[in-house]
C-alpha cells in the first residue's frame, strides 16, 4: 500500500475517521439539516434564520432509492479509466431523516441493492496524485 497521506477529495464534506460522518449544518431557527453545509440562509420557506450549527450527520440509514450510472461524470469529478458504470444510492439518514445521494462502494451492483436496505457511510480512495491519495465517502451495506 502507498505511504502517501489520505486526504479528502472535497475538503469539509466528511470526517476522516475510522467511522466517518458527513459534515452538515443544522438551522438554529427551525432545526432543518443541510448537506452540503448551508451558511447563508435557511432554505426552509417557513424560516428566516441565518444561523447554523455545524453537525456530524448520521452515518447510517436505509436505501430510499437507487440506480446505476452508465456515463462518465464531467469534470471536476475524476473517473477511473477505463470508465466502469457504478451504483448510486439515495439513503435516508437514521436521525435526520433527510435523503443523501451518493455512490455505492466499488464492486456492488444495483442487482445487490434493495429499497429499505440498511447502509453505512465509508471512505474509499477516489484517485492518487503525486502527493496524496484523495478519498471520498460512499455507501455500503451495513454489516448485520
Amino acid at each position: 500500500m502507498s505511504s502517501k497521506p489520505l486526504v479528502p477529495a472535497v475538503e469539509g464534506w466528511h470526517t476522516m475517521t475510522a467511522k466517518p460522518h458527513l459534515i452538515g449544518t443544522q438551522c438554529k431557527g427551525c432545526g432543518t439539516y443541510f448537506f452540503p453545509k448551508q451558511s447563508d440562509y435557511c432554505r426552509n420557506p417557513d424560516c428566516e434564520s441565518t444561523e447554523f450549527d455545524e453537525v456530524e450527520l448520521s452515518r447510517t440509514g436505509h436505501i430510499w432509492s437507487y440506480t446505476n450510472a452508465c456515463y462518465k461524470p464531467p469534470a471536476p469529478f475524476v473517473a477511473h479509466e477505463p470508465f466502469v458504470p457504478y451504483a448510486i444510492a439515495a439513503v435516508q439518514l437514521e436521525t435526520e431523516q433527510m435523503v443523501i445521494l451518493g455512490q455505492v462502494i466499488g464492486g456492488l451492483t444495483v442487482d445487490e441493492l434493495k429499497v429499505g436496505m440498511p447502509m453505512e457511510l465509508v471512505l474509499e480512495p477516489l484517485h492518487e496524485t503525486d502527493n496524496d491519495i484523495k478519498v471520498t465517502w460512499k455507501w455500503q451495506p451495513l454489516a448485520q
